[in-house]
């Protein structure tokens, strides 16, 4: 099977289930959908699986692979609790902090792959920073949260603004390498989704549009974040 295909059969694939999960949720099915969403889920870590399979083939010791495969399976897992939220609605907080956590994790350990690759490191740092507190100012002065959801606010975007901007660095100081560019360009969409999630789960009300942007957006970023492993060296 040729690179091309071992990437495209499974995106499409998990996009398809990702699709049905959201069309299965919007008709308030959380039992099915939260087994929809798993399953998408695993769809993206197979494919990270996959690149990273390649590198272990090769003896390559880059930890990069390793600990994005990582990231991956952290991100399965927080979609999953995400999701239960809502089949357990009297702990459902509790749930999607659980879930956030997951995802913080995942955060940590695409960071950690990244940062031994960094060449401006310094630079990306004050920028994901800058970036994180003009985030967090305008989601502050948008919704009253409670002290729980903003100190996991303030740690969660944190880390993702910052694995973005480290991604983006690495883009721009590798000369826009493949793996690279993919990379920076699955961190920006998750990025995103996190930011329209955040504005669909706390605004005044939830809509179903901004629903799908998080979801597909989310999605699109995970995809390309384990595509990255078939092309780094």
């Amino acid at each position: 099977m040729t690179l091309a295909l071992t990437i495209l059969i499974p995106s499409i694939i998990g996009l398809i289930l990702q699709g049905t999960f959201i069309a299965v949720e919007h008709k308030e099915k959380y039992v099915p959908a939260v087994i929809l969403k798993g399953t998408a889920s695993v769809v993206f870590c197979i494919l990270g699986y996959l690149g990273y399979s390649t590198h272990l083939l090769e003896g390559c010791d880059s930890s990069l692979p390793k600990f994005v495969f990582m990231g991956l399976l952290f991100g399965a897992l927080g979609d999953i609790l995400l999701n239960l939220r809502f089949v357990f609605e009297k702990i459902g907080q509790k749930i999607f902090l659980a879930g956030i956590a997951a995802f913080l994790t995942g955060h940590i350990l695409y960071l950690i792959a990244l940062i031994p690759l960094s060449d401006s490191l310094l630079i990306s740092i004050i920028c994901g920073v800058v970036v994180a507190a003009v985030i967090l100012t305008i989601i502050f002065k948008s919704f009253e949260l409670k002290p729980a959801f903003k100190i996991f606010g303030i740690v969660y975007i944190g880390a993702v603004v910052l694995m973005t901007a480290i991604a983006i660095g690495n883009c721009i100081t590798s000369g826009f390498e493949k793996s690279s560019v993919i990379y920076a360009i699955g961190a920006l969409l998750f990025t995103v989704s996190d930011v329209v999630l955040i504005f669909n789960t706390f605004g005044p009300t939830t809509k179903f549009s901004l629903r799908i942007t998080n979801l597909t957006l989310y999605y699109f970023g995970q995809l390309f974040i384990a595509s990255c492993l078939f092309f780094c060296r």
